[in-house]
């Protein structure tokens, strides 16, 4: 075999939750060109239809499932969807996420659960739902979509974080459970990525200055600037394929080197 073509998904199917934008969007993308067939979910109908005028656009063939991933019974169904119309799910990207930035203090009970059940208690749920099928086939791929706070504590985002260090145990666990059945489960821990959602925080001031947080974020970043969503592609390929064969329960920082950079000496 040549060493390119253990990089190939042709023929296999992958299901990417929360990929109607952003990161979910790029790996679905990535997949497609690799080769694979591609399914998604989003939580209604308005959001199902301005995804699939996103793929449509970009000419990348998926199929979107309307899902809540934190609904056990909605994923069962969804899955024996995929299986039916597409086949046996080989790569399983946990993506789905959300975010509260409050202070601990002002947090409520119920919005740390939220975040804690959209960040992991799905990714369970999900892949609980798709490791039979793995089984069956004698091989797949669980990539789940950790974060630098996996590793480090920041303010404001206590549930955030608790859920991110969970989930890398998590894909931890899934690698030590099943490891001997073929079944590799890897993390992708995203560093700060140039998405819609961060536009905000990288504007330039009316006294055109950089936003402080960008800044910060340049600052503390070895590479000097944002992650871009392309710079995911590749690693996701990478761990939903043959080429990572041997690497299971590794959690891949795509960081441009933060978390192995203690900052700049001040002058």
């Amino acid at each position: 075999m040549k060493i390119l073509d253990s990089f190939s998904l042709e023929g296999k199917v992958a299901l990417v939750t929360g990929a109607a934008y952003g990161i979910g969007f790029a790996i679905a993308e990535a997949y497609a060109s690799a080769g694979a067939r591609v399914a998604f979910n989003c939580r209604s109908q308005e959001h199902m239809d301005i995804a699939m005028k996103n793929y449509n656009q970009k000419g990348i063939e998926a199929k979107g499932y309307i899902c809540d991933v934190t609904d056990e019974k909605q994923v069962v169904d969804m899955v024996a969807n995929i299986e039916k119309e597409l086949g046996t799910i080989d790569i399983l990207v946990n993506n789905a996420g959300i975010i509260k930035r409050i202070p601990m203090t002002d947090m409520s009970t119920e919005e740390f659960r939220q975040v804690i059940d959209v960040d992991l208690n799905a990714p369970f749920i999900v892949s609980k739902a798709v490791i039979p099928g793995m089984l069956k086939k004698g091989h797949g791929k669980i990539i789940n979509i950790c974060s630098m706070m996996s590793e480090l504590g920041r303010e404001t985002v206590s549930a955030y974080a608790a859920a991110k260090g969970g989930l890398k145990m998590l894909t931890k666990n899934i690698a030590s459970e099943y490891g001997e059945f073929n079944i590799q489960c890897n993390g992708i821990g995203p560093g700060y990525i140039a998405t819609p959602q961060t536009a905000p925080l990288r504007e330039v001031q009316s006294d055109g200055s950089k936003h402080p947080f960008d800044q910060f974020i340049i600052g503390k970043t070895p590479a000097a600037r944002w992650g871009e969503v392309e710079d995911l592609q590749g690693p996701a390929v990478f761990l939903a394929s043959g080429a990572s064969d041997f690497i299971n329960g590794h959690i891949l920082y795509v960081d441009g080197g933060i978390l192995a950079y203690i900052g700049k000496q001040p002058k």
